[in-house]
């Protein structure tokens, strides 16, 4: 087995296709989660019944219940809990006695902070400011990844030893690795296309065609590099995996829960019923509303974001939030 254990926390769907993939790669894995009966049954039964049925745990992954036995195993960690849980988990960490020495964090998280609107690195430079930082993105559903189907995946970095270290745990033969140091524009590219699921899922709820889509699509990543590179991220990035090839994964298969909640809202479902129905989170629902919130901050004109975000928020029906944007004042592309 290779060195220290790294501890993934959260064993949703995606945290534990994560921890068996790095397992598969020869690393000891420490999995951990908020919930100490959801861990306890994934101990039971050696699989996580609830959200990656089929798939068998690595004899070299190992439940761990406590933060505070978790930090005396390793200080290598892939945050993969929900956005909103972020930085209650880094508080956890730290409240459990993990003073940040030598520390290197990682997550395959996809939002924002609910609390303030900022980056998710941004987090946990306030909470570890000599942190190692590492996001994990890309066009990847989890039971693709579990499965061992081909994958492309990015790790970004300021760093590019940090990069290569977390891309080491993850890179296989059917899983691709790219590294890139714009830590910005990966998380926002991988935060914005959920808000463009949830457009393109609603388009498609209401009955409009392909020809809708794809305008949704396109102009969905014009969206994400406005603003993105607004806030630091560089064009190029937007072009790639973590932009464009995340965007068009999510904006188009269904095992995206942000297209599925919004067709269910298309077809003028309750966003509560469809969250329950859908039983996981569905980040794109809290971050349209942080995303709307930054647009306006920095003063990034984002008009699918604004009307997806009037559906959610203000209530106003779907169809009165398409005629909103055909009605807008015509320009050049």
């Amino acid at each position: 087995m290779n060195g220290l254990p790294i501890a993934v926390l959260g064993a949703g769907s995606w945290g534990t296709a994560l921890a068996v993939l790095i397992a598969r790669n020869g690393f000891q894995v420490k999995l951990w989660d908020f919930f100490p009966e959801h861990l306890a049954a994934i101990e039971q039964t050696r699989e996580n019944k609830r959200y990656l049925p089929g798939v068998s745990l690595p004899e070299n992954v190992e439940t761990i219940r406590e933060l505070a036995t978790l930090i005396t195993l390793t200080h290598q960690f892939l945050l993969v809990v929900p956005s909103h849980g972020f930085r209650a988990t880094l508080n956890g960490l730290k409240q459990a006695g993990q003073n940040g020495k030598n520390i290197l964090i990682s997550w395959g998280t996809k939002g924002f902070d609910p609390e303030r609107s900022m980056l998710l690195s941004d987090v946990v430079t306030e909470i570890y400011p000599a942190a190692e930082l590492a996001a994990v993105s890309g066009p990847s559903f989890a039971n693709e990844v579990a499965h061992d189907l081909p994958t492309a995946l990015t790790v970004a970095s300021p760093v590019d030893a940090t990069a290569n270290t977390v891309a080491e745990w993850l890179r296989s033969d059917r899983i691709r690795v790219y590294t890139n140091n714009d830590l910005a524009g990966v998380q926002l590219g991988g935060a914005i296309k959920n808000v463009m699921a949830l457009a393109a899922g609603i388009s498609d709820g209401l009955g409009f065609g392909a020809n809708t889509r794809a305008a949704l699509i396109t102009r969905g990543l014009t969206e994400m590099n406005r603003l993105g590179v607004a806030l630091g991220g560089r064009p190029q990035t937007f072009m790639g995996l973590t932009g464009v090839g995340d965007l068009v994964l999510t904006c188009t298969d269904n095992q995206s829960r942000n297209r599925r909640a919004g067709i269910g809202i298309g077809q003028g479902r309750a966003v509560a019923e469809l969250l329950q129905e859908i039983g996981q989170e569905v980040e794109g629902i809290k971050t349209v509303r942080e995303l709307y919130t930054m647009a306006k901050q920095v003063g990034v004109d984002m008009p699918i974001t604004e009307q997806v975000y009037r559906v959610v928020y203000q209530g106003i029906p779907a169809k009165d939030a398409v005629v909103s944007l055909l009605s807008r004042e015509p320009k050049p592309e």
